[in-house]
C-alpha cells in the first residue's frame, strides 16, 4: 500500500443501479431514477460493492474526512434521524447546538468519535455508508490516503477510488446488478486552496490566545468540530488550558471578544431583518448558540433574556470576522486536516510573521516617526519598528533627518516575535559601518572641533560633517598647557589637532591624543 499523501487515485468508478445505456448524449439518466434508499436489496448490493472494492484494494479500515451534519450535508430526501445515524457507531459526546440551524432549536447530540481523521473499521465504515445512503443526517468522505476512497452522492451514486484496478471488485459489482462506470475523478473529492497558509492551533497560537485573554481582547472560543456544528467556550486566564485539552481532534477554531454582560443592550441590537447568530451563557455556565431570522427574533430574545452574558454575531461571511482562527494539529504538531478557516487580518499577520527570518531583507513604507525615537514601517499590513540607534551608524541624528513618512525603505530583519507580533528592523545593517574606514587612519593627525567637555577629558569631532564621529581625548592625552589650567582654556567649538590612537567599532569608541598631535616644545 502506498504511503499517505495527497495523491489522485488512478482508478475511480461511479457505481449506480442504472444502466449507462439509458443515458442521453449529455450523460443524464433517462429512465426512472430513485434518489432514496430502498432499505433493502439495492442498498445491500451497494454496501457489498463498497466492501468488494475495499477488500480488493487491501484495506480493512477507513478514515473519516470532513464530517458534516445536516446544515450542509442533509439532502432532504428523508427526514434526519436522532443522532444523525451515528448512534452505536461512535460514543456520545457533549451536547451542542448546530451552528447552521435555521431557527431556535434544542441541543443536538454530538459524537466524540465522529471527527476528521478518525479511524474506523471497515464494518463501521460500511454502516456510515448505509447512514449516508439513507440520508440520516451525517455525511463524510471515507478514505485511506493514497489508496482508497468512497464518497456517497445525493442521488444514491457511489464514487469509489482505488490505487489498484480492482478487477475482481468490478466483476462482483456487476454480478450484484450494479453498473460501475470509469471516471477521471470523484465529483465529491476534496478541493483545497494552498494560496493561504493555514494557521495551526499549536503552542504559539495558545500563547497568543493567553495574551489576548489577559489583555481582555478575547473571551470566547468557537470550536467547529464538524462541518455545520459548533461548541462555544467561555475563556478566562484560568480556563484556557482546560478548554484546549477538551477540543475535538482537527477542530477549526475561531477566537471572539468576550460576551457582553449587558444582555438587554444585546437583545435591543437585534436588526430589523436578516439572519443573526445569538450566543449566550446561561446561569449554569453553559454556552448556547442559535441562528435565527426576524420571524424568530422574539423566541431568540426570550431565550437570551435570562442569560448571564450574550452577543450577536453576523452569519454573513464578509461580516463574520473573528479576532483570529486556527485548525488543531495532530499530536505530532502537523496539520493534516484539509478544511480551512477564512483568514482574518490577524491570521494574515501571522502568516507574514512566519515568513520572516532574522538576517533577511524586507521592503516597507515609513508610516510614523514617534516622539520617543522609534520609526514604524508598514511591511505588508503589519507595523515593524526601527529603534533610533538602528537607523544610522552615525550618532546624534534625529529619525526625521534620515527618513520621512511615506518613504519606501529597505531594512534588515533583526528579530521576529510571533506571539507579541513584534518585528525589529535595522536600516543601518544594510550599509557599511563608516567607522571601519577610520580604523585605517589610526596614527594619523587631524584637526577637529571640540564638541563636549567632561570631567575626564574632552570630545573632539574627527570628521567635518555635523554628525561625524567623535573621539575622546582623555585628560592624560591633553597637552600640558591645558592640564595646568584644568581645561579652562578649552571651549566647545575650538579647533584641536588630535592623533587617532584607536578605533573600536564594536564599542563605538575612538581614542584620541592632543598631546601626541602637537610638536614638543
Amino acid at each position: 500500500m502506498p504511503d499517505d499523501g495527497e495523491v489522485q487515485l488512478p482508478h475511480v468508478h461511479r457505481v449506480t443501479a442504472h444502466d449507462p445505456a439509458d443515458r442521453d448524449e449529455h450523460g443524464h439518466h433517462t429512465g426512472a431514477e430513485n434518489t432514496v434508499s430502498d432499505h433493502g436489496e439495492v442498498e445491500a448490493a451497494r454496501l457489498q460493492a463498497v466492501e468488494a472494492f475495499a477488500r480488493d484494494t487491501g484495506v480493512d479500515h477507513l478514515i473519516v474526512r470532513e464530517p458534516q451534519v445536516p446544515s450542509l450535508a442533509h439532502f432532504g430526501a428523508e427526514p434526519p434521524v436522532d443522532g444523525f445515524g451515528l448512534d452505536g457507531l461512535f460514543p456520545a459526546g457533549p451536547a451542542a447546538d448546530p451552528a447552521g440551524s435555521a431557527g431556535p432549536v434544542g441541543p443536538a447530540g454530538s459524537h466524540d468519535g465522529f471527527h476528521d481523521g478518525a479511524e474506523v473499521s471497515l464494518e463501521v465504515g460500511l454502516e456510515l455508508v448505509r447512514a449516508m445512503l439513507r440520508d440520516n443526517g451525517a455525511w463524510c468522505r471515507l478514505e485511506v490516503e493514497g489508496a482508497f476512497a468512497v464518497h456517497v452522492g445525493w442521488d444514491q451514486y457511489l464514487y469509489i477510488g482505488s490505487f489498484r484496478p480492482c478487477e475482481e471488485a468490478l466483476a462482483r459489482t456487476r454480478a450484484l446488478g450494479l453498473f460501475p462506470e470509469r471516471l477521471d475523478s470523484s465529483p465529491y473529492g476534496m478541493e483545497t486552496d494552498d494560496a493561504e497558509v493555514q494557521r495551526p492551533g499549536d503552542d504559539e497560537f495558545w500563547a497568543v490566545l493567553h495574551r489576548s485573554v489577559d489583555a481582555y481582547r478575547a473571551g470566547l472560543l468557537e470550536e467547529m468540530y464538524v462541518e455545520g456544528a459548533s461548541r462555544w467556550h467561555r475563556l478566562t486566564r484560568d480556563t484556557v488550558d482546560t478548554v484546549r485539552a477538551g477540543l475535538a481532534p482537527r477542530a477549526r477554531l475561531a477566537v471572539w471578544p468576550s460576551l457582553s454582560c449587558d444582555v438587554d443592550a444585546v437583545i435591543g441590537s437585534l436588526p430589523a431583518e436578516g439572519l443573526v447568530e445569538g450566543v449566550w451563557q446561561d446561569e449554569d455556565g453553559r454556552i448556547h448558540s442559535v441562528v435565527a431570522d426576524e420571524e424568530e427574533f422574539p423566541e431568540l430574545a426570550a431565550r437570551m433574556s435570562g442569560a448571564e452574558a450574550a452577543a450577536l454575531l453576523s452569519v454573513y461571511a464578509d461580516e463574520r470576522v473573528p479576532l483570529f482562527t486556527a485548525v488543531m494539529p495532530d499530536d505530532d504538531g502537523v496539520v493534516r486536516a484539509r478544511w480551512r478557516t477564512d483568514p482574518t487580518p490577524a491570521d494574515r499577520n501571522w502568516a507574514l510573521l512566519k515568513s520572516l527570518r532574522p538576517g533577511g531583507t524586507i521592503t516597507g513604507t515609513v508610516t510614523r516617526i514617534a516622539d520617543f525615537g522609534v520609526t514604524f514601517v508598514d511591511i505588508g499590513g503589519l507595523d515593524a519598528m526601527i529603534n533610533g540607534p538602528e537607523l544610522s551608524w552615525r550618532p546624534g541624528a534625529h529619525p526625521s533627518d534620515i527618513v520621512s513618512v511615506g518613504q519606501e525603505v529597505d531594512a534588515e530583519i533583526l528579530d521576529v516575535d510571533p506571539v507579541r507580533e513584534h518585528v525589529a528592523l535595522s536600516l543601518k545593517a544594510l550599509h557599511e559601518d563608516p567607522m571601519l574606514l577610520l580604523a585605517g587612519q589610526i596614527g594619523r593627525t587631524v584637526v577637529g572641533r571640540v564638541t563636549k567637555l567632561v570631567p575626564f577629558g574632552v570630545f573632539v569631532r574627527v570628521e567635518e560633517s555635523e554628525n561625524g564621529f567623535e573621539g575622546l581625548v582623555h585628560d592624560s592625552e591633553l597637552a600640558d598647557e591645558h592640564l595646568e589650567t584644568s581645561r579652562s582654556g578649552i571651549r566647545v567649538g575650538d579647533p584641536m589637532p588630535v592623533r587617532i590612537l584607536d578605533v573600536d567599532p564594536v564599542r563605538r569608541r575612538i581614542a584620541l591624543s592632543h598631546r601626541q598631535a602637537v610638536p614638543e616644545p
